[in-house]
């Protein structure tokens, strides 16, 4: 019978190697937890018969009157989310947003991809474009939804260093598209909506103004009531689940 002998010098080795493995594994776990997706607000969950509005304005400028006299029409508030070069070309429709009673929020000053920017680069888009629309409307925006949609970790927890809030869209009308038509922007919108949904429309589509109406009448009489982004998501107390819905943590 043959007998090994261990060394204390052995039996630390041992424990060191273990007590390595261990704190390997915790530092992964909480690697892991630290990249964390973070998602901006794409909808939210409420029991109430919400929706939001909402509109980008980034080029063109033809349409923005005609959709501030329709949504007069119906008494609908919405947020438009302005880039601040659509500021420098156009404040007078900047100022009649404001003054029709919708909210002017921030779609980045001269709309890139975030993430393909610095920190120091993404809040310089937040802050000059938000400077912008405060010279303009006197409020400042609370806000941010970023171009093509396009966020990672970084321009989530950058907005939040800002204090504003990330907000995507949980219904497309795909206005922008080429074979867009009214109809089929109004079958698209009525067909997706639900309690706290975003719906996303573009201020220089060529059919929305024409889509808008019947789409905004047909809400109304489904029983939906219209509000701002602002007013629809919650502010603290919070949770994003993974398809980007905002809830309550009660």
């Amino acid at each position: 019978m043959r007998y090994f002998i261990i060394t204390k010098k052995q039996i630390m080795w041992c424990v060191s190697a273990l007590l390595a493995v261990v704190i390997a594994a915790v530092g992964s776990v909480a690697t892991f937890a630290n990249n964390e997706r973070k998602l901006p607000i794409y909808c939210v969950e409420t029991d109430k018969k919400q929706v939001a509005i909402s509109f980008d304005a980034a080029w063109g400028n033809d349409d923005t009157e005609q959709l501030i006299k329709i949504l007069k029409e119906y008494d609908v508030p919405a947020t438009f989310f302005v880039v601040g070069a659509w500021v420098d070309k156009y404040p007078e429709s900047v100022k009649q947003l404001s003054d029709a009673g919708h909210q002017v929020q921030n779609h980045s000053n001269t709309h890139p991809y975030m993430t393909g920017l610095s920190t120091e680069q993404m809040i310089d888009e937040l802050e000059s474009c938000n400077k912008k629309i405060e010279n303009v409307t006197g409020k400042k925006p609370t806000l941010f939804r970023p171009p093509y949609g396009d966020y990672d970790n970084r321009v989530v927890e950058t907005v939040e260093s800002v204090d504003m809030y990330t907000i995507q869209w949980d219904c497309d009308s795909l206005d922008w598209k080429d074979n867009a038509t009214p109809d089929s922007i109004f079958k698209r919108v009525t067909s997706k909506v639900k309690n706290g949904s975003i719906v996303l429309f573009h201020n220089d589509a060529d059919h929305t103004p024409a889509a808008l109406p019947n789409i905004l009448k047909c809400l109304k009489d489904e029983g939906y009531e219209f509000v701002f982004i602002s007013d629809l998501i919650y502010k603290k107390d919070y949770e994003i689940k993974h398809d980007g819905t905002q809830c309550k943590i009660s």
